[in-house]
Formats: structure tokens, sequence, C-alpha cells
């Protein structure tokens, strides 16, 4: 046990040099206590005698330093495959030695670092949803009702406009109308009250139709029963499918894009798949990284897959993460 503590505490550079000392000094012992001498006229036996030691402490002295080194660049070979923005992979942690510390003090980096990034995204996604609230009662409750103020007035001057202003009137009134239910779209996306109102399955369902009627995109639904969720649960699952729903209309090219939300015995799932062109950097960009952030910040996991054809996207709530 004592053993143990000292090589622990001993540095990479401090066993090196042990090692070192230990082969030369065994030579240095061999040497002494072997009859072998070298005569002032150095002969082919003697030469060969010396290059054959020379070999021989090379070999015992690259063996023993292999023992500390190579474990070391094993780790670095699986430090430079570690994702920079997964960190859920941990490194083996092997017994004892140089190379166990540093992999147990890295896992424990990397765990920290999860930690804080999870709560980081956590406090950033409700400052954003706290913000797309204000925001959508701004648009609903000023900029709605401005328009509305406007039709208003339209309609009152077209009964009094003379023939040659009705037109330009019903142009006016056409296009204020538009801007109106286009406030109302945009609002409703930022808030989406009917998650609110009645509940994730009936949103999804509302949501999808939606998507699937502005991309003219059929999107096939299989919404089962879910457990009571924690609200913001249900907010990262609608957003998620929100997001991957877009995507997929809007960026994939698909022709068939389906939508499966279900509960099992492991938690809640959320599967959307399209039948489209794949992953490309560009959909990355569009909100892949959005929404790999909004899964962490609840202790989800997502995952992105190339299907055949198309793209597969699939969040998954833990049981362990719903009460």
């Amino acid at each position: 046990m004592r053993v143990t503590a000292v090589r622990s505490r001993t540095s990479l550079y401090g066993r090196v040099c042990l090692i070192n000392a230990a082969v030369f000094g065994t030579a240095a012992l061999v040497l002494v206590v072997s009859p072998a001498t070298v005569s002032a006229k150095v002969t082919g036996r003697e030469v060969l005698v010396l290059a054959v030691g020379l070999v021989v402490l090379l070999l015992a002295n690259a063996l023993l330093l292999r023992t500390v080194l190579v474990p070391l660049d094993r780790m670095a070979a699986q430090l430079d495959r570690l994702d920079g923005y997964e960190l859920s992979e941990r490194l083996p942690e092997p017994h004892g030695g140089v190379t166990a510390t540093v992999a147990r003090s890295f896992n424990a980096m990397l765990e920290r670092i999860e930690d804080e990034r999870a709560s980081s995204a956590s406090r950033a996604l409700q400052a954003q949803e706290d913000e797309r609230r204000r925001v959508a009662r701004e648009l609903h409750d000023e900029v709605g009702q401005r328009l509305t103020v406007v039709l208003l007035s339209i309609k009152r001057a077209l009964d009094d406009a003379g023939p040659g202003a009705v037109d330009e009137l019903l142009l006016a009134r056409d296009n204020t109308r538009l801007g109106l239910e286009e406030v109302r779209r945009v609002a409703h996306g930022l808030r989406p009250g009917v998650l609110e109102d009645l509940g994730l399955a009936a949103a999804l369902g509302a949501m999808a139709n939606e998507v699937g009627a502005r991309a003219d995109v059929p999107i096939a639904r299989s919404i089962g029963r879910l457990p009571p969720l924690p609200e913001e649960h249900e907010l990262v699952v609608f957003r998620v499918a929100q997001e991957a729903l877009t995507n997929a209309a809007r960026h994939s090219s698909a022709e068939h894009i389906a939508l499966h939300v279900g509960a099992g015995s492991d938690g809640v799932r959320l599967v959307v798949r399209d039948d489209g062109l794949g992953l490309s950097a560009g959909r990355e960009r569009e909100g892949l990284r959005g929404m790999r952030e909004r899964a962490r910040a609840v202790g989800a996991t997502l995952t992105v897959r190339a299907a055949d054809p198309g793209t597969e996207v699939t969040l998954s709530l833990p049981r362990r993460g719903l009460s």
C-alpha cells in the first residue's frame, strides 16, 4: 500500500529518470562484477560484446519506458477522438500509475463542464422563452390591435369612398389583413398557446398540421398517450419537434415526413424522420445545435442519424428525469 502511494506521488519526469538510472546502474554493475575487459587495442570480439550490450541496454530501457509512455500515447489518441461539443464520452481509467491519475482528473473535469453547461443552457433557454413570450405579447397586444384598428378604419373609409378610391382601399385592406394574419402566426410560433391550453399531444398535432400545410408536405403522426411532464420538458419536446419538422420541410426536399411520440418503460421518445436529401452542414446550422442544447438542459439525449433515405432525429427523455 505504501509503495503504491509513493508511485502515485512520483512525477512522470521522476519516473523516467528512475528507469534510466536503474538501467544504467544495472549495466555498470554488470561491468564491475563481470570478467569482461577491453584491451588497449580493441578487438572485433570486444566490439561485438559492446554492441550486444548496447542493444540489450537500449531494449531494456525501451521496454521499461513503454510501460509509462505508451498508455499516455493511447490517452492522447482518445482525447483527439473526443467531440468538443458532445462530452458524454469518458476516458477509461486503468489501475494505478500516472495514466490513471490523468484519466480520473480529466473525467472529473468533463463532468464539471457538463454540469455547468447544462445549467447555463437551462438558464439561457429560460431567458429565451421569456423573451419569446414578451415579443409574442407585444405583437398580439400592440401590433395586432393597431392593425385591427387600421382594418376598421379602411372599412369605414370604403363606405364613404368614391369610385376612384375603392380599388386602392380594397388593396390596402387585403394587405393589412395579410399582415395581421402573419403577425398572429409569428406570435403563435413564439408562444405556443395551444401547449398551455390543451397539452403536449394536441400542441404537437396542431403544429404538425401547420408545418405540413405551409410546406405542402404530408406529415404522418403517431402520438401516443404521454405521462404528465414538467412544463420545461413539455416545452423541450415541442420545440425540438417544431425545429426538426421545420428543417425537414424546408431544407431536405422530403416528400414524406413522419412524427412519432410515445412513452415506454425507459421514458418518453420523440422521433422525426423524413425521406429527403439527408444530413448536411447547412441543416446542422439550421437548428440541430439548438436542439442539442435544449435536450441537454433537461438531461435528455438527442441523436441525429442518416436514414435510408433521409434523416432521423430522436429525442429521448429518461424516466428518472420526468418526475
